[in-house]
């Protein structure tokens, strides 16, 4: 007789199978992956955007949460060796730290795109430091902080931006823009004036030839109208006196017609 399987030795394999069930049917885990500028510069007395954003397989959730975390650069500050928090949000409630960044900083992202980005205003020299941005979408915890390097400094000290350059780069496109039209432009205008000036030669060399062509046909009229032989030289005809005088052969005068022919 074989020996039965006890209960326990059941219940064992029971649990294997549920637990291999599990792990197979369990989406792959993926870290989160958080992005935020590397540099931000802001005026002393104006608001700064920290702009941050993250991706992640799984659904944002109300158990999504962000945190900003602070580390000043001033070397004689207490906590500038340790970040500590300023800004937590959760569930689509802020909640500011009670320390000096408490009323200037707000939410000005947008969860559902994956925009976690804070507005700190207005900024202080005491800021100058980084900042960390951290999210946490369960079960995707596994990001690293990103951070964020502010500088506050005076109006003269801000680095020529975007205006300029931006007024600058149009100017120069437009320069360039004009001086190819205008090439453009002279290049027509030469290949124009040199094929009107191949069509007035070629109308005078195709007129050249018509007198020429008229001369040929009187000729050829002439020749046509002249009986065909050998030339003949001047005719002397005679003219009598038909009074009958008896001086009327002295009276006869030669009278000479000249007939020349050409073939």
């Amino acid at each position: 007789m074989e020996p039965k399987p006890s209960e326990s030795c059941g219940q064992r394999r029971l649990l294997t199978g549920f637990m291999l069930v599990m792990v197979l049917a369990a989406p792959p885990a993926a870290a989160l992956e958080i992005y935020a500028d590397y540099e931000l510069v802001v005026q002393n007395g104006t608001t700064g955007v920290l702009g941050c954003s993250f991706l992640s397989n799984v659904a944002v959730s109300v158990s999504t949460s962000v945190t900003w975390n602070f580390q000043p650069s001033q070397p004689d500050s207490q906590s500038s060796k340790v970040p500590y928090m300023i800004f937590y949000f959760l569930n689509g409630s802020s909640f500011p730290a009670e320390n000096e960044f408490k009323g200037r900083v707000q939410f000005a992202g947008d969860m559902s795109k994956r925009d976690v980005s804070i507005r700190l205003s207005p900024a202080q020299f005491s800021d100058n430091g980084t900042f960390f941005c951290d999210v946490k979408n369960p079960p995707d915890v596994t990001g690293t902080p990103a951070r964020t390097e502010l500088r506050v400094v005076l109006k003269d000290a801000l680095p020529q931006t975007s205006t300029t350059i931006i007024v600058g780069a149009v100017c120069g496109a437009l320069l360039v823009f004009i001086a190819i039209a205008a090439c453009i432009i002279m290049r027509f205008l030469h290949s124009r004036h040199d094929y009107e000036g191949c069509t007035a030669l070629e109308g005078v060399s195709s007129e050249a030839p018509r007198p020429r062509k008229k001369l040929e046909s009187r000729l050829e009229g002439s020749r046509s109208t002249s009986p065909s032989g050998p030339l003949q030289g001047p005719v002397i005809y005679a003219q009598l006196d038909h009074t009958g005088s008896r001086n009327s052969f002295h009276k006869m005068e030669p009278v000479v017609y000249a007939d020349i022919r050409k073939n």
